[in-house]
């Protein structure tokens, strides 16, 4: 059985969708064991505390450099023995030193098909304006490893959804989270614990 970390930002929605594969049996070969926000007021702190997981809230501005932030990241992860890490909604750009730590065990969600729509800025709601903006007709979610490269590592599950006349980003946002992040997230992993 792997050892799961979590890291979040906000609601915490993928969180939920982890916790709820785990306690179904989609998610056999993981259990979470740590929650990390870097935002103190995060309802994802309330989704694990739901669940009994250890929870933990790491600010970026309690730290000089970015380096020491993700090294305090690194240190609460290998203090509670994670395997693998699942950043889900974690609006913050990892660096080598943690990358180094959790090489090709660190796993992220994207609200997009990469290589459409990622990289540097692309995140929220900014991604799903992008692809209505462009007209596509497609979009959907990608699972993928995380390396240097923002949305850059080898590309483990993806679901398309299609794009509807009458989207909005809001509504598009929900739709690919129910329909594609909700699903291949939990089945990513899952493949990832069983494969280590």
């Amino acid at each position: 059985m792997k050892r799961i970390g979590v890291l979040v930002s906000g609601g915490g929605t993928n969180l939920q969708a982890l916790i709820d594969a785990e306690k179904s049996g989609v998610l056999k070969s993981g259990k979470i064991v740590c929650v990390v926000s870097n935002k103190s007021g995060a309802y994802a702190l309330e989704r694990a505390k739901a669940a009994e997981i250890d929870a933990h809230v790491i600010l970026k501005k309690d730290y000089a450099t970015s380096a020491e932030f993700d090294r305090a990241l690194r240190d609460c992860m290998q203090a509670a023995e994670v395997d693998v890490v699942v950043l889900a909604g974690f609006l913050s750009i990892l660096g080598s030193d943690f990358i180094d730590a959790y090489r090709d065990r660190i796993v992220n969600i994207h609200p997009s098909l990469i290589p459409s729509f990622c990289g540097d800025g692309f995140y929220g709601l900014k991604v799903h304006e992008a692809a209505l903006d462009y007209g596509v007709k497609v979009t959907g979610a990608t699972v993928h490893l995380v390396n240097e490269i923002t949305d850059g590592g080898r590309i483990l599950m993806q679901k398309a959804v299609y794009i509807n006349d009458d989207d909005t980003p809001e509504t598009l946002q929900r739709r690919v989270m129910e329909e594609a992040e909700w699903k291949i997230l939990p089945e990513a992993v899952e493949k990832l614990c069983a494969e280590i």
